[in-house]
């Protein structure tokens, strides 16, 4: 029973943590890089409020269930759910490390007055979400594939 339910948050979580990034990827991040940089710092600024806490939580309820689910399950379906969880550990890092410094930079930038010399973030930030993106989406068919042979 209690494999049922780590599975079941195993796979939602990573499926919504995949979704969510491809998203985002597909649809949200190209109307942003369309903006003027005044428009975009604003409008960034908007979308990222509703990511935090949620999707580290979502990232961590994901990771922690494959993991769990490694040791219980054992096997030959420990190998995809560890590397399921590596895959969303991964994922997390590069959102810590590489676009939530962004994110905050952003935050403290006053949108009305951009430095004429400001350094648009938008291809460094659009390079990390799909990395993040990828990862999740690997990390969910490797769940997957734990969950198929357990």
């Amino acid at each position: 029973m209690v494999s049922h339910i780590l599975a079941v948050l195993a796979l939602t979580a990573s499926g919504v943590g995949a979704g969510v990034l491809t998203a985002v990827a597909i649809s949200v991040f190209p109307a942003l890089c369309n903006m003027p940089p005044e428009r975009y710092v604003e409008s960034h600024r908007m979308f990222g409020k509703g990511f935090h806490p949620t999707m580290p939580i979502v990232f961590n309820v994901g990771m922690f269930s494959a993991f769990a689910l490694a040791v219980i399950e054992g096997g030959a379906s420990s190998i995809p759910f560890t590397a399921g969880g590596l895959a969303l550990l991964a994922s997390q890092c590069v959102s810590h490390l590489g676009n939530v410094p962004i994110n905050r930079r952003l935050a403290a930038l006053d949108a009305r007055n951009i430095p004429d010399d400001w350094d648009d973030p938008r291809p460094r930030w659009g390079h990390l979400n799909r990395i993040r993106a990828s990862l999740a989406v690997i990390a969910l068919a490797l769940i997957a594939t734990a969950t198929a042979v357990s």
